[in-house]
């Protein structure tokens, strides 16, 4: 007898508790009238945290699985691209648990599409500048250590992020992209293909000079300098006849194209240097004017 009282008792007990703990969670706020009411209690509070926690392992479990074979610049890269996506997936998951959990989320859905559309007219350069990020880190048209030109600015990129590229100027200034523009403007990327390059020097020389002799001084101008690859080899082309001189470039290559000003420039001085020894005279643009005096 007296054990039955006992399990009757701890029935009863179990069954306060338990109706104290959903009075609990089912306390909280409600929003809304009719069919539109949004009821945000503890009960759902405890659970979109629950979920944020289990998201948040399987979310580092799939990066730590993406990641552990990349490079260094790969892996952070990728972490880049998955920043997004994870915000993504945090907003997918706290609609998906309200919804399951019986909250009426149709018109959270429609006040947030509204939102985000003036939001994304807002700021549609800045979701062009992530979109633009996650092509370059994905299709890896760009890398950290390309040479490139844009707006007439020649840089080294040294960093890329996902709204932002940046490259160092050849006089050391820093120059931040905006990744939409490799999208939407022509940009050059002189490393693309590979690291060699071919660069050139033009030079005028006067009329009567010996075409020969101007093309071994252009090639002799090249064949000392350390920075200048011996293949393929150096070349030189008879441009043209200019007004005033004839016209030579000679064409070489090289492996760091962001030095070339610094190269074509010991370049230029040594062929000074040589069309002096050689008597090859480098003209400059000369006009003769007739004057003609008419009688009364």
């Amino acid at each position: 007898m007296q054990e039955a009282v006992t399990e009757k008792i701890s029935e009863v007990v179990k069954v306060d508790i338990w109706g104290t703990i959903k009075d609990v969670l089912n306390w909280g706020y409600h929003v809304g009238e009719g069919e539109k009411q949004i009821h945000i209690t503890i009960g759902l509070l405890l659970l979109i945290a629950v979920s944020f926690v289990v998201t948040t392992f399987l979310l580092k479990w799939i990066r730590m699985i993406y990641t552990r074979k990349m490079t260094e610049t790969d892996t952070q890269k990728f972490i880049s691209v998955f920043k997004f996506i994870k915000y993504i997936v945090y907003v997918i998951v706290v609609f998906t648990v309200m919804s399951l959990a019986g909250v009426n989320v149709t018109p959270v859905l429609a006040a947030s599409a509204a939102l985000l559309v003036g939001v994304g007219l807002a700021l549609q350069e800045l979701f062009q500048d992530i979109i633009g990020g996650i092509f370059i880190i994905v299709d890896k048209s760009l890398l950290v250590g390309d040479v490139i030109e844009i707006n007439g600015k020649v840089g080294r990129v040294i960093d890329i992020k996902l709204r932002t590229t940046r490259a160092i100027t050849r006089d050391d200034k820093i120059f931040i992209i905006p990744n939409h523009k490799f999208i939407s403007d022509t940009i050059y990327n002189y490393t693309q293909n590979h690291k060699q390059t071919r660069e050139s020097v033009s030079v005028g020389v006067a009329y009567g000079s010996d075409t020969q002799l101007v093309k071994e001084l252009l090639l002799k101008s090249v064949t000392q300098d350390n920075r200048i690859l011996k293949r393929p080899k150096p070349f030189v082309l008879f441009e043209d006849f200019g007004d005033s001189a004839l016209m030579f470039s000679i064409y070489f290559f090289i492996s760091d194209s962001f030095i070339d000003p610094a190269i074509k420039s010991d370049i230029r001085f040594r062929i000074d240097q040589l069309f002096r020894e050689n008597n090859v005279t480098i003209p400059f643009p000369q006009r003769d004017v007739h004057l003609f005096q008419t009688g009364k």
